[in-house]
């Protein structure tokens, strides 16, 4: 874990598990534990590549715990009235925006910004890739047939939490734009994906 996150990062996702685990249950748990195994997999993956090109990054701090994992955290706590679906579906989104920014930087075509459709370099917030889209639907599908079997739900369920997860690393894209003019961070940016996940679940997914 050191090698993924600094001493803050560990001490703050320690005590984001234990809420998570006593509020939520041991399915919650096991399910952002299954989030951050494939989260250091793709971080890691073609690590060399990523560094060469100036956009690995090696430890993350505090700051990135909370940005991804403050909401599932607090929907855990609430999911004695909110139910499973929105904290899965707000971890599929977060899974998706991994996916997407770690895998769509090794795409061997130049992103585009949603901005103005423009090719810019790798790393550019507000842009997309194709390998990056679908490896975020990708992320998010991975955690829907997670929940699957760790929460039990229906297929349908399952694949809608793929969908709710793909639009929230869009929409993470969008607000990428703003984040390149200064409005804003990676860590807000990263929340507003979270969010949009959980409230699309919440509203579609019965």
């Amino acid at each position: 874990m050191a090698r993924v996150l600094d001493k803050g990062g560990i001490l703050l996702a320690f005590i984001m598990g234990i809420l998570i685990a006593i509020f939520g249950g041991l399915e919650y748990l096991a399910l952002m534990l299954f989030f951050f195994v494939l989260a250091m997999l793709v971080t890691r993956y073609e690590h060399e590549t990523k560094r060469d090109m100036g956009i690995y990054e090696h430890e993350r701090g505090w700051e990135n715990v909370l940005s991804n994992g403050l909401l599932p955290t607090i929907l855990a706590i609430a999911s004695s009235f909110l139910g499973p679906i929105p904290y899965i579906a707000c971890v599929a989104a977060v899974t998706a925006d991994k996916f997407g920014s770690e895998l769509g930087v090794l795409d061997r075509g130049k992103p585009i910004s949603l901005e103005n459709l423009k090719p810019v370099k790798p790393g550019v917030s507000g842009a997309v890739t194709v390998m990056g889209t679908v490896a975020s639907l990708a992320g998010a599908t991975v955690i829907g047939l997670g929940a699957f079997f760790i929460f039990d739900i229906n297929a349908t369920a399952a694949l809608l939490i793929g969908l709710a997860g793909l639009a929230g690393s869009i929409v993470d894209s969008i607000f990428g734009i703003f984040e390149e003019k200064g409005w804003g961070t990676k860590g807000t940016t990263n929340f507003v994906c979270s969010i949009t996940g959980a409230v699309l679940a919440f509203i579609f997914i019965k």
